[in-house]
């Protein structure tokens, strides 16, 4: 199982690029360093900056957020950087939530698995410059011929020679969206645990048969994630964790759609989770975070002293024989860094 790492690029609300974190991991045989975005920093330029600082790391997204950028956009951008860095970048997208689609971006909602087929659909046509690009979709239409249209349109192709094999992830775990995964996309990206690891694989599997074209896992990566904290004090850590995911389960969307609760309800915590968004809402958000019960963090984590990291990874393992592609790492611990390589078995690359 391949490793990788998350790169906050967020310090003090200002933008840090961690070069030196980044090499590090490389030099340890790390497989890829992912960024994300939300309302602030952007999710592409930090990876075209890193991108000058490495050689043989792969580059990812995870994820940016589809309503921040035309599709055309999107591939003029992810072309560039895998132009740059000789072939490594993977994009990774997403919808967000309606509250940062709509609020932020000023788009329309809509209907998010449509968007995202349409979405990926005219990426692909950019990257692989078959032909100018025209495209139809229930949601997305190019050329645009809508309201205020001049009438004056022409289809293109791009003038950049891109990998046509660029690849383009999901970032999703809901069932439908991993259906269309399978059937449209190279990857997906996003945080299962392993004991979701089959129930994910057997709905993408879904999507390979829906696209009859004898698409399998061996043209397809599943990545995941988990938060990695080297310590001896295991309370201490998971009530530093705690805040951030009742920001998420709480107010990381509306009352009535926020996919962080939901996913919390399908763990099997719906009362914690009800809790959580009514506390957080109020503005009682230490409460909220205290709501969050311990084996809901450790379930999702590795946090304590070495062999009880080493015990815990485990599952992650097995879930390595079994399907799983990637894991990436978060963390800001050099010290942790090392002790996944040497768990995971990855080995120093010269670099």
């Amino acid at each position: 199982m391949k490793l990788g790492i998350s790169m906050a690029i967020l310090g003090d609300r200002q933008v840090n690029v961690p070069v030196e974190y980044v090499q590090n991991a490389e030099r340890l045989g790390y497989d890829s360093v992912w960024t994300g975005e939300a309302y602030g920093a952007d999710a592409m330029t930090p990876l075209a900056y890193i991108a000058g600082f490495t050689s043989r790391i792969r580059l990812g997204t995870s994820i940016i957020q589809l309503a921040a950028r035309t599709p055309a956009n999107a591939a003029m951008q992810a072309a560039t950087i895998d132009g740059m860095s000789n072939g490594r970048f993977i994009c990774g997208i997403g919808v967000s939530g309606p509250q940062i689609v709509e609020g932020w971006y000023g788009q329309p909602w809509g209907d998010p698995t449509e968007r995202i087929r349409d979405y990926v659909t005219i990426m692909k046509k950019i990257i692989q410059r078959e032909a100018p690009v025209t495209y139809d979709g229930s949601e997305i239409q190019l050329p645009y011929r809508g309201p205020g249209s001049s009438g004056l349109a022409k289809p293109l192709r791009s003038i950049l020679h891109m990998r046509p094999d660029l690849p383009i992830w999901l970032g999703s775990w809901t069932p439908k969206n991993l259906r269309l995964a399978g059937e449209i996309a190279d990857g997906v990206n996003a945080g299962f645990l392993p004991s979701e690891l089959a129930a994910a694989r057997a709905q993408i599997q879904k999507g390979f048969d829906k696209a009859g074209n004898g698409k399998s896992f061996k043209d397809f990566e599943i990545q995941s994630s988990v938060r990695v904290i080297v310590t001896n004090d295991v309370k201490a850590a998971f009530e530093s964790i705690k805040p951030h995911r009742a920001l998420y389960i709480g107010g990381m969307g509306a009352r009535s759609k926020n996919f962080h609760n939901e996913r919390m309800v399908k763990r099997g915590y719906p009362d914690e989770a009800k809790r959580i968004q009514e506390l957080f809402l109020a503005g009682r958000k230490d409460e909220a975070a205290a709501t969050i019960p311990d084996e809901f963090i450790d379930e999702e984590t590795l946090v304590g002293p070495p062999d009880r990291i080493r015990e815990k990874f485990k599952a992650w393992l097995d879930a390595g024989e079994n399907g799983l592609d990637g894991l990436t790492i978060g963390t800001q611990q050099p010290e942790a860094l090392e002790l996944m390589a040497r768990l995971a078995g990855i080995r120093p690359v010269p670099v």
